[in-house]
C-alpha cells in the first residue's frame, strides 16, 4: 500500500494523509481509504484502465441526472498508464452494502422501500440516451458482447466444464441469440449486486462501482438484483419499472452466465480464486 500512498503524495502535493486503510473487496481494483472521507481506486490490470477512463466519463455525464448518489471523481491521474500508476478518486458515499442477509432482515416496508429506491434508479440510468454520454467508437452492440463472451468461455472456460453443463450453457446461449433481436442501448451500470448498493437511515443511499458501466442491455442490472435478491424482491420492482415485465426472459438469461463470466474473469487475469469460484457446479 506504501507505494500506492507515495503515488498519491507525488501526484496531489496538497492532499493531507491522516490514515488509510485497504478495502479487500475489489475484484479488478486496488482500494484505499483515505482519513475516512476518500475512496482511491487503482485498476489491478492493464485492461481496467481503458475502463477507468470511460467509468470517469459516465460518472461525470449521469450523476446530475441520478436521484441517489454515485460516485464523482475528484482526483484523477492517468500517466503513466500501467497498473499501480493509475487512479481516480471520489468522495465515501454515506451507507454499508445492502447484503442479502440485510434484506432479508428488514420487514415487508424497509423491502418495498429498498426496491422502489432502486427501480426508480435503474430506470433514471437507463433511460439516459447513450448518444449524449459515449462516442459511437466507445459503444458496443449488446449481441456482439454476448458473441464475444461466448467465444472467450468457449476457448478458456468450455474445456474444465462437465459435458451436461457445457450443453446446457450451449443451449442457453442459442436461444438466447435465437429470439433476441435488439434492444435499445441504454447506459448500465454492468455491476449491479448487493456489494455495490449502499443502505443507510431505511433508504438505498447511494450506488458505487461503476467499473463495468458502459452501454448495454437494462435487462443486465435487473438480473444483478434477481442474482442478489431473488425473484419475490425483484417482482417488487415492476410499479415503478413497468418495462422489467418485457424483458424477464433475458434477466434469467444474464443472471445464468454470471458465475461463468466469474470463472473466465479468474482465467484471463490470473486469478485462482475467482476461476474456482465461478466454475463450482460447472466442474468435470
Amino acid at each position: 500500500m506504501q507505494d500506492k500512498i507515495n503515488l498519491i503524495k507525488e501526484k496531489i502535493p496538497n492532499f493531507i494523509i491522516h490514515h488509510y486503510s485497504k478495502n479487500e473487496q475489489g475484484q479488478n481494483n486496488d482500494v484505499l481509504i483515505i482519513n475516512d472521507e476518500w475512496v482511491f481506486r487503482f485498476p489491478k490490470y492493464k485492461g481496467g484502465i481503458e475502463q477507468l477512463k470511460k467509468e470517469t466519463v459516465i460518472l461525470e455525464s449521469v450523476s446530475p441526472k441520478l436521484s441517489i448518489p454515485v460516485p464523482k471523481p475528484e482526483f484523477q491521474s492517468f500517466q503513466p498508464e500501467e497498473p499501480g500508476q493509475v487512479f481516480t478518486a471520489y468522495r465515501l458515499l454515506p451507507g454499508s452494502p445492502l447484503w442479502r442477509e440485510e434484506m432479508t432482515g428488514l420487514d415487508d416496508t424497509g423491502r418495498r422501500q429498498a426496491a422502489g429506491d432502486l427501480a426508480v434508479f435503474l430506470k433514471e440510468l437507463h433511460s439516459i440516451p447513450a448518444d449524449t454520454v459515449l462516442s459511437p467508437a466507445q459503444q458496443n452492440p449488446v449481441v456482439e458482447e454476448m458473441e464475444d463472451l461466448y467465444r472467450r468461455l468457449e476457448t478458456k472456460v468450455f474445456p474444465f466444464m462437465k459435458q451436461e453443463a457445457i450443453e446446457e450453457t450451449e443451449k442457453r446461449f442459442t436461444a438466447y441469440f435465437r429470439s433476441f433481436q435488439s434492444a435499445e442501448a441504454s447506459i448500465v451500470h454492468g455491476d449491479f449486486g448487493c456489494s455495490n448498493i449502499l443502505w443507510e437511515n431505511e433508504r438505498v443511499s447511494g450506488i458505487i462501482d461503476f467499473g463495468g458501466a458502459g452501454i448495454g442491455d437494462p435487462a443486465y442490472d435487473v438480473a444483478g438484483i434477481l442474482a442478489s435478491y431473488g425473484e419475490e424482491f425483484m417482482n417488487m420492482m415492476i410499479p415503478h419499472y413497468p418495462e422489467i415485465i418485457s424483458f424477464q426472459e433475458r434477466i434469467h438469461f444474464y443472471k445464468s452466465t454470471f458465475a461463468l463470466q466469474e470463472a473466465l474473469f479468474g482465467a484471463e487475469n490470473g486469478d485462482r480464486q475467482a476461476f474456482e469460484s465461478g466454475l463450482a457446479g460447472y466442474r468435470k
